[in-house]
């Protein structure tokens, strides 16, 4: 991803913290937790119907081959195992989770295939569950009033900045006052993530980056 392409009207020194960040793994101190267990991480699900599934598994060893073949073209660390049918699907077990690269590369391949009607299979994807982040040090009361910070009020705030983009909430924030006699919000987050926590890191380091 190119920072400066992304976020446009970032100074240049924003956009070296970023890729510091990035390259170094120099990231603030945080806390997030998994609140589910889903399937496991080193796998990808493609939805599927039953007739494409049987075109799917009936050609799974030369899918293998191909899917590899890609990945390594991309210098990828991550390699597809096996395929297995099951009723959400089919799962492609792989030695390491897969990137956003990675995964990109293997919808390409599903998505131009001829062996199957594509029209009917949806986008393969990894297993997701939900992360916590916490945000700390908001006021707990709007601006020149007496009235607390709504959960509609934190959600719209979140639709309309470009930092959340492309995040789902699992729930509704949680709003809770920090000291009875403090104008102080601790705001909980809970959103749907990639098992590898992808969204959630990237929030933090956004989070941070705007802070300072």
């Amino acid at each position: 991803m190119k920072i400066k392409e992304v976020f446009l009207n970032f100074q240049s020194n924003k956009i070296e913290n970023i890729q510091k960040i990035i390259n170094r793994g120099d990231k603030p101190k945080s806390h997030f937790n998994m609140t589910t267990k889903g399937p496991s991480h080193k796998q990808v699900i493609v939805p599927i119907d039953s007739d494409n599934m049987l075109k799917f598994m009936s050609s799974s060893s030369n899918y293998i081959i191909n899917i590899n073949r890609l990945l390594k073209n991309i210098k990828s660390e991550c390699k597809a195992d096996y395929i297995r049918a099951e009723k959400s699907g089919i799962i492609i077990v792989t030695n390491k989770v897969m990137l956003l690269l990675d995964l990109q590369t293997m919808v390409k391949y599903v998505k131009n295939s001829n062996q199957i009607d594509v029209d009917k299979v949806e986008s393969p994807r990894l297993p997701q569950s939900k992360s916590y982040l916490k945000i700390i040090s908001l006021p707990y009361f709007m601006d020149n009033t007496n009235i607390s910070i709504k959960v509609d009020v934190v959600e719209k705030i979140l639709k309309n900045n470009h930092i959340f983009n492309n995040i789902l909430l699992a729930f509704q924030p949680r709003i809770i006052k920090v000291f009875p006699k403090l104008d102080i919000a601790i705001i909980w987050l809970n959103i749907w993530d990639f098992q590898s926590s992808t969204n959630t890191s990237i929030l933090v380091v956004l989070l941070q980056l705007f802070k300072n």
